[in-house]
């Protein structure tokens, strides 16, 4: 019996206990499919344009049953039955319009072939669009209703679709916009625009793909977007990837090689995007490419040009900058950091003006402030000397030039720093000789005169001394200016020694002999307070100089010594073979490369500075009181080397005494010395050892990092000792320390090397110094260490590194 239910649309529905079987997945009349699964009393919402909600009473053993199937197959949206294992058990005639399956031929398929998004939609109630697949492929939006329906342990679900184009816009204004924004996308040559469905299918396609990617739109629309990747990238899964990061992301970016239909390869920019429905539901992508090969060509030829530019600034000799128009730094280069101790992301972004003492950063913000504009002197693009300040607060001279050019629409300034550091050395050694050139051109031109005229004074002199023995007082005026006479008359000699115009008589000289006599004429000539050392080599050559003029330099040296050691102290007159060679000479450009006798004379006096070192040689020139030093000591001294062809060099600091050292040339023995001299270095080389060096002499330092890596050692530099000891507490790996004794800063080289030793117990030390050892060998807490006299060549170098690596440590 029938009970009253509720009311639709005027008529009586009955609701009553009521079952229903669903058939097997086999076809039957009116497209419904049964199954011996039960449902029971279920009630559906059905949406319907204009239609309120409507319950329906699914049964099968029921007269209803009919009117049930007739309403299905009558209805203008699409309805299926979905079964517990997603399959399809109800496919009415609006499904068949729609998706273009027969029912025969969808009863018992899977939903997603029809909806890919399927699970993703079935889990709840709701109304959102979806991505539809037909038979043949196509893909398209649906307007989508689902509701489950409970049989106790599983639910099966009830499916409303239409197409979704009639429940957005009025039909007209949507086909106008529709129409429109076709025709935008259509002629749009230049970017391939096209939309993928969820899968990766191309489902729109306009002329610029077809002309990019030379595909019509009937031979790729239902074919997956990965045709448009390389092999390789197919193969590494790319295009899903891709795909994968648009979703994730909301838009996936990239530039990279795309294949057309020939096969050949361009260079595109692509930009994904993912497109979803109001309920945020995935509905397929976007996608927008374009060919830049010509592009990344130019791009590729800037970058190249970029790159050479680049390498030229940072391989030239003189430093680079370039800054922005206010003056702040953007490009440093490898030589600006050899100039002025700065690493470049130390300067980058800071005004050029650090570079520059305070003096002179007013002069170079008004060179940036008027550009072109400035006076005769400040223009931009003029040389101009100033002065540099280095990192440690050091200045030096450069030539300073700005240059003025526009990029990306600012001023862009290319300034060019040339060190004049060497050029202003040549200049003053210049500007010397030519002081003394003219000194000695003066000199020699009155020393005849002058010399007639102290013989006049001198033998008078002596002559009235002679008449006035009777008259005592009268005698010893006479004696006073015979002395005179003859101070003048040695004045006038180091005069001509200082000029090199005096008469030299150069024989075959044994330097050992020579200074072993001069050893007994000093030791009544100084103090008694004064120590007097001689250390002569056995094996010496025999030198070539004027004897008298090399012991009136020794003479002259020795009293300069005594004069500096005024609380006594010891005096060191030693002999030695050297050989000066080419790389010598790039330090000291007046020395012809050869063999040499040395003959050193080395004091522990007060020493020199600096400033005093500069002018030693100059004529004239004495630190000594008036009236107790003429300034052609060691002027004449020099004079007489330089005129023997040798060489003199001084080494001094105060507090630690003077070393000065004479080279003569050598007389040739005929023995192969200079061949082995030659070939040491061949059978001396590198395995590769790393070697720090540490000399705070800039040119010093330059000459031993040339000798060793010709060597084919590996040289990591340091300018003193602050400066190594970091490098000895960082990771790198370090054979052998190379260092000066004494050295600036407060840590000398002994001190340097305990340390050392101390941190790398391993660690070979050779130390190297340009005074006398029995000077400064009082003043190790280390010794024992081996060290290599100052000046040394390549071949010295290299015999004493080898030895030093070769011998171990408990056998010096």
């Amino acid at each position: 019996m029938r009970r009253p239910g509720r009311t639709w649309d005027g008529a009586t529905w009955h609701r009553s206990r009521l079952r229903c079987y669903v058939a097997p997945p086999k076809p039957i009349a009116g497209h419904v499919a049964r199954s011996a699964v039960p449902i029971v009393s279920s009630t559906v919402r059905i949406a319907g344009e204009g239609l309120a909600q409507k319950r329906i009473a699914m049964i099968s053993e029921n007269p209803e049953a009919s009117i049930l199937r007739a309403l299905i197959k009558a209805a203008p949206d699409g309805v299926l039955l979905v079964d517990p294992q997603q399959r399809i058990v109800l496919f009415n005639q609006a499904c068949e319009d729609l998706f273009g399956w027969t029912a025969r031929e969808a009863l018992g398929e899977e939903i997603a072939k029809l909806i890919p998004d399927w699970r993703e939609l079935s889990r709840s109630t709701h109304r959102s669009s979806a991505l539809a697949r037909r038979k043949d492929g196509a893909s398209f939006t649906i307007a989508l209703s689902t509701a489950p329906v409970p049989t106790g342990d599983a639910d099966f679900h009830v499916v409303l679709a239409r197409k979704r184009d009639e429940d957005v816009l009025p039909r007209a204004d949507r086909n106008v916009d529709e129409h429109s924004f076709r025709r935008l996308v259509e002629g749009v040559t230049d970017y391939a625009i096209f939309m993928l469905d969820i899968h990766g299918c191309v489902s729109s396609w306009n002329r610029g793909a077809e002309r990019i990617k030379q595909y019509t739109a009937a031979e790729i629309l239902g074919r997956h977007f990965s045709e448009f990747y390389p092999e390789e990238q197919r193969a590494s899964g790319e295009p899903a990837r891709n795909l994968d990061l648009a979703r994730d992301n909301g838009r996936f970016e990239t530039t990279g090689w795309r294949q057309r239909k020939d096969g050949s390869q361009f260079w595109a920019h692509v930009v994904l995007e993912p497109l979803r429905d109001e309920n945020g539901a995935l509905i397929g992508y976007a996608k927008v490419a374009t060919d830049i090969t010509e592009q990344r060509r130019a791009e590729q030829v800037i970058r190249e040009a970029d790159a050479r530019i680049h390498t030229l600034i940072e391989t030239v000799v003189d430093g680079v900058i370039l800054s922005d128009r206010l003056g702040r730094i953007r490009t440093f280069n490898l030589a600006c950091h050899r100039l002025f101790g700065y690493e470049a992301e130390d300067v980058i972004g800071r005004h050029i003006s650090m570079l520059l003492p305070a003096t002179s950063a007013d002069e170079v913000h008004s060179f940036f402030r008027h550009g072109a504009y400035a006076g005769e002197h400040d223009r931009i693009g003029s040389v101009r000397e100033m002065t540099g300040l280095r990192r440690d607060g050091r200045t030096f001279p450069m030539d300073l030039s700005i240059g003025e050019t526009m990029q990306d629409g600012e001023s862009v300034f290319v300034v060019v720093v040339h060190d004049l550091t060497d050029r202003k050395r040549t200049e003053e050694q210049l500007v010397q000789a030519q002081k003394m050139e003219t000194v000695g051109q003066l000199s020699g031109g009155i020393a005849h005169d002058f010399n007639n005229l102290l013989t006049v004074i001198v033998g008078n002199a002596e002559f009235l001394g002679d008449q006035l023995k009777a008259r005592q007082d009268l005698r010893s005026l006479a004696r006073d200016i015979s002395r005179a006479g003859q101070r003048g008359a040695e004045l006038t000699q180091r005069l001509l020694a200082f000029s090199r115009r005096q008469t030299l008589k150069p024989v075959e000289l044994d330097c050992n002999e020579l200074v072993d006599s001069m050893h007994k004429l000093l030791r009544p000539t100084l103090r008694e307070d004064i120590v007097i050392d001689t250390d002569l080599d056995p094996g010496l050559r025999t030198a070539y100089a004027d004897r008298s003029q090399l012991e009136s330099a020794i003479l002259n040296l020795a009293l300069n010594a005594q004069d500096a050691m005024l609380g006594g102290g010891r005096l060191s007159i030693t002999t030695s073979n050297v050989s000066l060679d080419a790389s010598y000479q790039v330090v000291n450009q007046d020395v012809r490369p050869g063999d040499y006798v040395l003959v050193s004379v080395t004091d522990n006096g007060s020493g020199m500075p600096r400033e005093v070192l500069e002018h030693v040689f100059e004529p004239f020139y004495t630190t000594k009181e008036v009236g107790k030093g003429s300034g052609l000591g060691l002027s004449m001294v020099y004079g007489f080397v330089k005129q023997s062809n040798g060489h003199v060099s001084v080494y001094s600091e105060p507090g630690l005494g003077t070393t000065v050292r004479l080279y003569l040339p050598a007389i040739a023995t005929g023995q192969p010395a200079s061949a082995e001299t030659a070939d040491v270095t061949e059978h001396l080389p590198s395995r590769g050892e790393v070697v720090l060096i540490v000399e705070d002499d800039p040119f010093v330092r330059s000459y031993a990092v040339m000798c060793l890596r010709s060597l084919g050692y590996i040289v990591i530099a340091a300018i003193d000792g602050a400066d190594a000891l970091q490098t000895l507490d960082g990771d790198g790996h370090i054979d052998v320390l190379f260092t000066d004794i004494v050295m600036p800063g407060g840590i000398s080289g002994w001190e340097l090397a305990e340390t050392a030793m101390l941190k790398r117990p391993g660690l070979h030390v050779l130390l190297t110094s340009g005074y006398a050892l029995d000077t400064i060998a009082g003043r190790s807490r280390g010794g024992g260490l081996p060290v290599l006299n100052k000046p040394y060549r390549k071949a010295d170098l290299a015999r004493r590194l080898r030895e030093v690596i070769d011998t171990p440590r408990s056998q010096r």
